[in-house]
């Protein structure tokens, strides 16, 4: 298993408290931005939970129970996830999960039932797993993960612990980044398009990224200015990954507006000339307009949807921005 992150320290204590003070939550909610490790911090403390000989801070490693935790083949640790990327947290799902908890533990320890991410429960499959809160089986521990608690009823969330976990500062990521390798004079830029997640702006770099967002910040003036057409453009988008390129178009956008009010600190300092040029020849009210449909298209992508025809709407409308 991988181990727990040097930001992670804090909220590990607030962890093992628990423990210690024989109050473990029947359910607990861990929430946080994209790349801060919530499920390296989540399944850590499944697995100090259900260990046998625990240590003052950590899981002993050496227990059966450790043992078989980290096969992955804990027959008290239930996991309740999408069956595909994308798709919702079934009620079948959530029915199997609670035909097991009928049945009683095979250790005598605590039994944990891991939810990841959590707000892709629906809502069919939300009220059947809020049933298993309101009648939760006796040392039976609740981990719920998810970015936000948007989504999710508030019948669920009023029945967890909550454990927000929250952004690094950067100097902290800076060193974590240097020691896996990342260039010094990378970890800045890499960490301001992650909005400070360390993890995010190391997937980034492994993914050569930068090059990417290079290449499709190009194709973007072209659009903008009116020197390339949208649909050929979206015909080379759709097949990146739109996630991290919707993100960029936001990040974009937000630092175009913040032109328009003379703002100092944006987040694309290494193209800030180009787009402080592009915002002058476009009207403010329809930046508004077109980040909002940005956020619209970012949630969209949860769902299933035509990638070619979303990157079309996104560079029809950027080309009709202009003034």
């Amino acid at each position: 298993m991988t181990d727990l992150y040097p930001w992670q320290a804090k909220d590990w204590q607030h962890l093992t408290a628990y423990v210690a003070q024989q109050r473990i939550p029947q359910a607990l909610f861990i929430s946080g931005a994209e790349g801060l490790g919530k499920q390296v911090l989540a399944l850590q403390f499944a697995q100090y939970v259900m260990c046998k000989q625990p240590l003052a801070d950590k899981a002993c490693q050496q227990c059966d129970s450790c043992h078989l935790f980290q096969a992955g083949t804990h027959p008290d640790f239930l996991t309740l996830q999408p069956e595909a990327e994308g798709k919702a947290i079934g009620i079948d799902s959530v029915r199997a999960i609670i035909n097991k908890l009928n049945l009683k533990p095979q250790y005598s320890g605590y039994r944990v039932v891991f939810v990841s991410p959590a707000n892709q429960l629906n809502i069919n499959s939300a009220n059947a797993f809020l049933k298993c809160l309101e009648e939760p089986p006796e040392r039976t521990v609740f981990i719920l993960v998810a970015e936000t608690l948007a989504g999710l009823p508030a019948t669920i969330i009023s029945r967890c612990q909550r454990l927000s976990i929250a952004i690094p500062d950067a100097y902290t990521s800076q060193q974590w980044l240097e020691k896996q390798g990342v260039d010094a004079n990378s970890t800045a830029l890499l960490l301001s398009l992650a909005h400070g997640a360390p993890l995010q702006a190391l997937h980034y770099q492994q993914h050569n990224s930068l090059v990417l967002r290079e290449q499709c910040f190009k194709q973007w003036q072209l659009v903008l200015s009116k020197q390339a057409c949208p649909i050929e453009v979206a015909d080379q988008w759709f097949k990146h990954p739109l996630n991290e390129l919707l993100y960029w178009l936001i990040a974009w956008t937000e630092d175009m507006i913040k032109c328009h009010f003379k703002l100092e600190k944006k987040i694309n300092q290494d193209v800030a000339m180009a787009l402080e040029q592009l915002a002058s020849q476009i009207k403010l009210a329809s930046l508004f307009d077109f980040h909002r449909l940005l956020l619209n298209n970012l949630e969209a992508l949860a769902s299933q949807v035509n990638k070619q025809l979303l990157c079309e709407e996104i560079l029809i409308t950027a080309f009709r921005l202009g003034k």
